[in-house]
């Protein structure tokens, strides 16, 4: 099953249904993720400075994005807005150690 092969959740009638539909939900939703690190991981390689890996500009601009799209297909907005503060979070922490490695050490 992939995302574009689910069913509608208002046609479904089992619990089995339901909860293959989940799990090809969140293998998409980890894929995502996946694809999300690594564009992280480019920031991390074509950036010049260490300090311009957090960005606090660019991550309320993300948040509010997120809140915006949230708000648009009628998912909790607190939902959206919690999950993306630890992920942006997890992601700046990620970068900061991919800046170091990549030019040996936190003095690069």
């Amino acid at each position: 099953m992939t995302v574009e092969t689910l069913s509608d959740p208002k046609s479904v009638t089992t619990m089995t249904e339901v909860r293959a539909n989940i799990d090809a939900l969140d293998r998409a939703i980890v894929g995502l993720l996946r694809q999300r690190l690594d564009f992280i991981e480019a920031a991390a390689r074509i950036k010049q400075s260490r300090d311009t890996v957090r960005d606090e500009a660019r991550k309320a601009d993300v948040i509010a994005k997120v809140k915006a799209e949230s708000r648009r297909i009628g998912l909790p907005e607190d939902l959206a807005e919690q999950l993306y503060e630890l992920l942006i979070e997890y992601s700046i922490a990620h970068e900061f150690v991919r800046f170091d490695e990549l030019r040996g050490g936190a003095n690069g």
